[in-house]
C-alpha cells in the first residue's frame, strides 16, 4: 500500500503537527491511514493497545486516523536521561541505555524492526504517513541512518520537506538541504511546503518561487500559523509554556530538566478558571500558587537534585506552611518520599539519595517496568478515571494506607493533610485529567470552577480544524497523490 514522508529543516519545524493533520485529511477521503514514524526521541511517551510505549506525538496522529496507538507505529524511541545517553525503546520494550556515542553503532540493527513494523502497517492501511526526525541534512548522521533518508531509501518512500519560516532563513533552509543532500538522498524529494508563516503568506511569493526555481522541486503551499496548536498534546519539551487564564487560580508546575509525559498538564491548561505557571529554572515557585505540581521525570534523582539547586525544596516548604497543595505524579511522587534507593544504578550511579520527606513513604528502582493502561477509582472523590502508568520503582510505606486511588481494588500512591489545612499528594497515574467529572471535582477541592469543558471532545474538534486549515492553505491532494 502507499506511503508518504515528512522531513523537516530541523527539529520542531511542525512535521508532528502536519502529518498529525494529514491523517486527519485522509482519514476523511474514507482512507483507512496509520502514522509511522521510524526513530523519535522524547521523553513524552504514550502507552500502547499492545502494551508497550511510544512517543507522544503517534499517539496523537493515531487519535487523528481514528485508531488506537500500537508500537508499530514508533518502533525505535529515544529517551534522554542525561546530557550525552539515552534509554532505547525497541519496538515498545526497553533494549538498553546507550551512551550518546555509541547509539551510532547500534542504530545498524534497529533498520530492521523498523522496516518490520512499517511493513506490518503498510500491509494493514490504504495509506502510511511517516514522520522524519531533526533533518536529512545533518549529513554526519547520514552513515546507518534510520530516521530521515536511510529509512526513506530502505523503504522507498517518496518525501516532502516542510521548511520553518518562522524561525528564519527559510529559503537557505530548502536550498541548503538540497545542496548538501547526496543525489540519490535528493532525488527522494518530490516537492516542499513552508510552514508556521505569520502574516499575509503572498508576501513570500518571490521567495517561494526562489526557492522552486534553485531546487527544481515543486511546492506545495505556504502554511500559515496553526494558532490552536497549542490545545494539542505536545511531544517536545521546548513546547512547555504557560498558559490558561492570567486572572484564573495559579496552578504551578516545576520544569525539571528531564520532564516526562507533561501533557498531563493540557487538561489544566484549557479550563478557564487556571493559570497554568510553568516554573523554569532561575523562577521561585509563585508565592500564590494554590497547587504545586511535581510532573513525571525520565531521571528522578538527577531532577530532584536539580530541584534542590534551584531552591524549590525552600519553596515548597513556604507553601505547604501556607496551606498548600503538592500533587507528585510518577517521578515526582517518588520524589515526594523519604528516600530513593537505586541499588542497581538504573537511572545513573548505584546508590540511594533523600527526598523531600512530605509523604512518609520511600522508592526502590526496580529493572522491571510497569507499562499500563489502568481504569482507577479517585479515592477522594470516588470517581473514576482513566489513566496509565509507565514506570520504574516501588513506592511503599506508611502514608499509602491513604492512597490516592484504587486500582482492581489495590491501593495506589499516597495521600496525607498537612496541619495547615493543605493536602500532599502522590500518584503514578498519567492522564488522569483528562477525565472531565474527576478533573471538575479535584479542582472544586482547590477552590476552583471547573468550565464544563470536554477535553476529548476539544482535542477532536481542533484536529478537524487542523485538517481544515491544511486544506485552506497546501495542495493536499497533491500531496497525497505522491504516496506510492
Amino acid at each position: 500500500m502507499p506511503a508518504l514522508m515528512i522531513q523537516g529543516c530541523g527539529s520542531n519545524v511542525g512535521k508532528s503537527l502536519l502529518v498529525a493533520g494529514l491523517c486527519r485529511a485522509a482519514r476523511r477521503r474514507g482512507l483507512r491511514v496509520a502514522p509511522f514514524k521510524p526513530q523519535n526521541m522524547s521523553n513524552n511517551a504514550a502507552v500502547t493497545a499492545d502494551g508497550g510505549e511510544i512517543g507522544r506525538a503517534q499517539a496523537l496522529q493515531a487519535l487523528a486516523c481514528g485508531l488506537e496507538p500500537v508500537t508499530d507505529m514508533n518502533p525505535v524511541l529515544l529517551k534522554p536521561e542525561s546530557e550525552t545517553g539515552a534509554q532505547v525503546i525497541v519496538q515498545g520494550r526497553r533494549l538498553t541505555t546507550v551512551a550518546a556515542g555509541s547509539y551510532g553503532a547500534l542504530k545498524g540493527q534497529l533498520l530492521a524492526a523498523v522496516l518490520d513494523s512499517f511493513h506490518r502497517l503498510r500491509a494493514a492501511y490504504d495509506l502510511v504517513i511517516v514522520e522524519g526526525a531533526g533533518s536529512p541534512a545533518e549529513v554526519n548522521l547520514r552513515p546507518r541512518d534510520i530516521a530521515n533518508m536511510g529509512f526513506a531509501r530502505a523503504a522507498d518512500v517518496p518525501v516532502v520537506l516542510a521548511g520553518d519560516i518562522d524561525r528564519g532563513g527559510v529559503i537557505a533552509q530548502i536550498i541548503g538541504t538540497q545542496a548538501v543532500l547526496d543525489a540519490d538522498d535528493a532525488a527522494m524529494v518530490r516537492g516542499f511546503l513552508i510552514n508556521k508563516f505569520r502574516g499575509d503568506p503572498r508576501l513570500f511569493d518571490d521567495g517561494y518561487r526562489l526557492i522552486a526555481d534553485r531546487t527544481g522541486w515543486p511546492g506545495f503551499g505556504v502554511l500559515p500559523w496553526f494558532v490552536e496548536a497549542h490545545l494539542l498534546p505536545a511531544e517536545d519539551a521546548l513546547d512547555l509554556a504557560s498558559g490558561g487564564n492570567r486572572d484564573g487560580v495559579t496552578i504551578a508546575c516545576l520544569a525539571f530538566p528531564r520532564i516526562a509525559n507533561f501533557d498531563d498538564l493540557d487538561p489544566l491548561k484549557a479550563e478557564p478558571g487556571v493559570n497554568l505557571v510553568m516554573v523554569l529554572p532561575g523562577q521561585p515557585i509563585p508565592a500564590g500558587a494554590r497547587l504545586v505540581i511535581l510532573p513525571g521525570s525520565k531521571s528522578t534523582r538527577g531532577d530532584l537534585e536539580a530541584l534542590r539547586r534551584e531552591g524549590w525544596d525552600i519553596d515548597l516548604a513556604a507553601h505547604i506552611r501556607r496551606g498548600g497543595h503538592v500533587l507528585g505524579i510518577c517521578g515526582g511522587y517518588q520524589m515526594l518520599g523519604a528516600s530513593i534507593d537505586d541499588p542497581q544504578g538504573i537511572e545513573g550511579a548505584p546508590g540511594l539519595v533523600p527526598g523531600l520527606g512530605l509523604l512518609d513513604v520511600a522508592t526502590v528502582m526496580t529493572p522491571d517496568k510497569r507499562l499500563a493502561r489502568v481504569q482507577a477509582r479517585h479515592a477522594a472523590t470516588g470517581l473514576d478515571v482513566a489513566g496509565y502508568e509507565i514506570h520504574i520503582g516501588r513506592t511503599t510505606g506508611p502514608d499509602c494506607a491513604q492512597p490516592f486511588a484504587h486500582i482492581a481494588g489495590r491501593a495506589e500512591g499516597a495521600t496525607m493533610r498537612t496541619p495547615q489545612g493543605g493536602r500532599i499528594s502522590g500518584s503514578y497515574l498519567h492522564g488522569l485529567f483528562s477525565a472531565d467529572d474527576f478533573r471538575a471535582a479535584f479542582l472544586a477541592d482547590l477552590g476552583i470552577r471547573a468550565g464544563g469543558l470536554n477535553h476529548s471532545a476539544q482535542v477532536e474538534a481542533v484536529l478537524d480544524r487542523l485538517a481544515d486549515h491544511l486544506e485552506t492553505h497546501l495542495d493536499v491532494p497533491g500531496v497525497l497523490a505522491l504516496a506510492r
